[in-house]
């Protein structure tokens, strides 16, 4: 009688199954292994690529949460700051205070609502135009030497990838949502 596999958490029957069969044990464990390097593979590939967009924007006086910012204001002007807050997924005193200093530097002013005075926007300052222009040949830069040897069909291919990753693991975060919602 062969004893239950501990190495995998509950729920994983068909890796305990595998690794029960003779023979099947190293392929198992290659692929857990693989799947493994893989997470570490796109979090290191995001930490190398944020660092290096950093330093590109280090001249330009933008820290990284200010362009992540910026970026995010840029698509959404007018936005109000709360919704700002939960879009970023940041507390609304962190990002107050983001705010705060990029209105300081002059890239964004708040104005109120016209049917909530109490509630603020956030808008692109005309100062931002030429920073973007900037970010964007920074942006090209880094993306030419990100890319380099990588081709196009290679690039789409990784693109339809990681997007289905992403859809599967916001679609796992709303159940788990759902799943605490419901104890």
């Amino acid at each position: 009688m062969s004893q239950p596999n501990t190495q995998y958490p509950e729920g994983t029957k068909a890796a305990a199954k595998k690794i029960s069969r003779k023979g099947e044990a190293s392929r198992v464990h290659n692929s857990d292994t693989q799947y493994t390097r893989l997470g570490f593979l796109i979090h290191d590939v995001s930490r190398l690529r944020r660092n290096a967009f950093d330093r590109l924007m280090r001249p330009l006086g933008v820290t990284r949460s200010q362009w992540w910012v910026l970026a995010h204001v840029s698509r959404h002007d007018g936005l109000m700051q709360t919704e700002l807050a939960e879009l970023l997924d940041v507390g609304k005193v962190t990002l107050g205070g983001l705010i705060d200093r990029l209105e300081v530097g002059g890239w964004v002013v708040r104005r109120p609502d016209k049917g909530d005075r109490r509630v603020k926007r956030i808008f692109l300052t005309s100062r931002t135009d030429q920073l973007f222009k900037q970010m964007h040949a920074a942006e090209a830069q880094l993306k030419n030497d990100l890319l380099k040897g990588i081709s196009s069909t290679e690039c789409d291919h990784l693109f339809s990838i990681l997007s289905r990753m992403k859809h599967n693991l916001v679609k796992f975060g709303a159940s788990a949502a759902d799943g605490d919602a419901e104890d």
